[in-house]
């Protein structure tokens, strides 16, 4: 009697490199989350300097390396340490919410590699 398996249903395994339809979904879920019109432009300009940066570089894992290197990226601009601070904050969403989403494996912290609180997210 021949063994039959029941077909197993495959989860998406998480990326460690994302592109660019990843980013802006993620982007989108980050903005849609924010009420104010002000923060969704102050991130918007992070996030798409961010994305900008990630996408001309060679295929750099999302990991908290590269946010240290994006970091010395933006000290080397002369940015004040406030408006650091702020982009990183952003690219800090972008990837929660990669990794919410499924586009990010959970396993790459990206950035202090701290945990957060559950929260719903918005990637749907």
């Amino acid at each position: 009697m021949a063994n039959k398996r029941s077909p197993k249903k495959r989860r998406p395994v998480p990326k460690t490199v994302l592109r660019l339809p990843d980013l802006d979904q993620a982007k989108s879920a980050v903005l849609n989350s924010l009420s104010s019109r002000d923060a969704q432009r102050g991130y918007r300009h992070a996030m798409d300097e961010f994305i900008e940066w990630y996408c001309s570089e060679p295929r750099l894992s999302f990991n908290r390396t590269v946010v240290v290197r994006y970091r010395m990226h933006l000290e080397s601009r002369k940015l004040s340490p406030g408006t650091v601070n702020l982009r990183l904050g952003a690219v800090r969403r972008l990837a929660y919410e990669a990794t919410d989403c499924g586009r990010l494996s959970p396993d790459l912290p990206p950035a202090s590699g701290a945990s957060r609180a559950s929260r719903n997210s918005a990637c749907d």
